[in-house]
């Protein structure tokens, strides 16, 4: 995939490492291949050390209020736009208070990356990959426990879920992007045997600060967003969602312990419509790292449109703008693997995973012998409560506004002849936001349950004829316009090669006999086409190009003093 060297011959490099221009080459011995490794997920046993300083860590910050400022430069400011974080499952409990910056201090903020960005795009590869590693370090050890009780107590997510969140997927964007950054480092184009010549690439970041604008739902995502731009040489302005804020303020609090310079990463929590305008009104805005609605994301587009001619450079857009994710289940399909990995899928955090699986298309055969009474007894034994009780499989989806706009789609599914609740359906606000995982069955293939994203616990279900299959395929790939995640279930190889090919635009992660959620960073790099984003591919190095601009320098050893070619010589002889 990418050039490896092993030494570097000419003068340049050393020349570089001596002047501003490209201090940030480094010598090519030290980076000389990838050695990484996924984080281990700890299991939280009874009595396990983790779990002893887990629970110390619920209790501390359960029993205290975080006070969270902005950010500018190291400077932290308070305004008088005072906001509380509430755990999701306990709504009366505040966990954190914090402050929206206003547009002139988001001004500020823009004026202070601009300061920063020369010196920070001039610092060595090196110094930033030993800082990222020093902070995977930290992730991995002192702070572990902290980053996963934040998320629980913050997100309302289970031990296990905020263990493969915040503390796993967070180390392992940490780790293998500055690996990533090692091998790119390493890189030379091809060079001409006769040394008259030498090229070289330097990865420089943007021209213009980046705004990262962060989702609730994944602890690690928040930080990919912000600290991947930031490792290759840009200053960036990050606005954590508000309902993630905990966990946020710590990830950007260990950053800062292992060695990031102030201003580099700038913390501006903010009204979202007053920062986009603010960020995308900039002439000096370089691009933006998005994961959220499609409404917010096609928002920031127009806005950079509007903009165009006023800015210096043409921002860079990445979006994740979420799914409506498939389980499609052929009749040669394991049905125990069928019905554990649609119920993960599906209720695991709620449902609130980008990539959980909200539809399932299921042949009539199966489904009445070997599927509905197990997906639907499974199902209903689930415990659904505090994110703390370790006996529980979901808590409480992330706040009011989400709360209303699911149990609206529970109140439809009810009200609406061609669907059938089989299970769930309940809801309730009075301690927590808590909603039943739902299952549906709906038999108009093209009913809104099949196309809106919910981001919910709620399962669509269609039932198929088997000598329907065709046209059912042609139904997951036309009915939503997102193509985030699916998955197939088969045993039939000769189906199963098909599916390659027919399903091959309806998801950028694509399952055979898995679950449509858990990728695993630098193993199933994420992101979808269509509207479910720009495809960018967090977890493997294709996500660091996004994020730079590269310098291609050649350099000349033989004195060029002849203006004549070769054989305009012999012409005129």
């Amino acid at each position: 995939m990418f050039q490896i060297t092993r030494k570097i011959t000419t003068k340049i490099a050393q020349r570089y490492t001596k002047t501003s221009l490209t201090s940030s080459v480094v010598p090519v011995n030290k980076f000389d291949q990838i050695n990484f490794k996924n984080e281990p997920i700890l299991e939280y046993n009874k009595g396990s050390e983790e779990l002893i300083n887990l629970e110390k860590s619920l209790e501390h910050y359960s029993c205290n209020v975080e006070e969270i400022p902005i950010v500018i430069g190291g400077k932290e400011i308070q305004t008088n736009q005072k906001r509380c974080q509430r755990m999701p499952h306990k709504h009366n409990h505040i966990i954190a208070k914090y402050y929206y910056a206003d547009q002139h201090i988001i001004n500020q903020a823009i004026k202070a990356t601009k300061d920063k960005k020369e010196e920070w795009d001039n610092t060595p590869y090196q110094t930033r990959v030993e800082c990222w590693e020093r902070a995977a370090c930290l992730m991995a050890t002192k702070y572990r426990a902290d980053l996963v009780a934040t998320t629980m107590l913050g997100q309302a997510k289970t031990v296990y879920q905020a263990e493969i969140d915040a503390a796993a997927e967070l180390i392992d964007f940490t780790r293998l992007n500055a690996e990533f950054l090692k091998v790119f480092a390493n890189y030379e184009p091809l060079n001409p045997k006769t040394k008259i010549y030498k090229n070289h690439t330097i990865w420089r970041g943007l021209d213009g600060f980046v705004a990262s604008i962060s989702p609730f739902n994944f602890t690690a995502i928040g930080a990919n967003l912000t600290f991947t731009p930031a490792l290759m040489g840009n200053t960036v302005l990050w606005k954590p969602a508000d309902n993630a804020m905990l966990s946020s303020w710590l990830v950007y609090k260990i950053m800062s312990e292992a060695g990031l310079p102030d201003g580099v990463v700038n913390f501006i929590p903010a009204d979202g419509p007053v920062f986009g305008n603010a960020v995308t009104y900039s002439q000096n805005l370089g691009g933006i790292n998005f994961t959220g609605s499609i409404v917010t994301f096609r928002t920031l587009w127009k806005l950079v449109a509007k903009h165009l001619d006023f800015h210096k450079t043409f921002p860079r857009l990445c979006g994740e703008c979420g799914g409506k994710n498939y389980h499609f289940v052929h009749s040669s399909a394991d049905v125990d693997t069928v019905v554990a990995s649609t119920i993960r899928s599906a209720f695991e955090y709620s449902g609130q995973k980008c990539s959980a699986c909200s539809r399932l298309y299921v042949p009539k055969n199966l489904w009445e012998s070997k599927i509905k009474k197990p997906l639907c007894d499974l199902t209903s034994q689930l415990v659904i409560g505090d994110a703390c009780d370790y006996k529980t499989f979901t808590s409480a989806v992330i706040d009011e506004k989400a709360f209303l706009r699911i149990a609206d789609y529970l109140d439809y599914a009810k009200s609406n002849s061609q669907c059938d609740v089989l299970v769930g359906g309940g809801c309730s606000n009075l301690h927590g936001f808590f909603i039943e995982p739902t299952i549906v069955v709906v038999r108009d293939p093209e009913d809104r349950l099949f196309k809106e994203e919910i981001l919910g616990p709620i399962l669509s279900v269609y039932v198929y004829e088997e000598e329907d299959e065709d046209k059912t395929i042609e139904l997951v790939r036309n009915t939503p316009k997102y193509a985030l995640t699916g998955a197939v279930f088969a045993t039939d190889e000769k189906f199963l090669k098909e599916a390659l090919w027919k399903f091959k635009s309806t998801a950028g992660n694509f399952y055979i006999n898995d679950k449509s959620t858990g990728a695993v960073v630098g193993q199933q790099a994420f992101g979808g086409g269509q509207l479910s984003g720009t495809n960018d591919k967090p977890g493997s190095p294709y996500y660091l190009l996004r994020w730079t601009s590269p310098q291609t320098i050649k350099e000349t050893f033989m004195p060029q003093t002849d203006v004549y070619y070769p054989y305009m010589r012999m012409q005129k002889t």
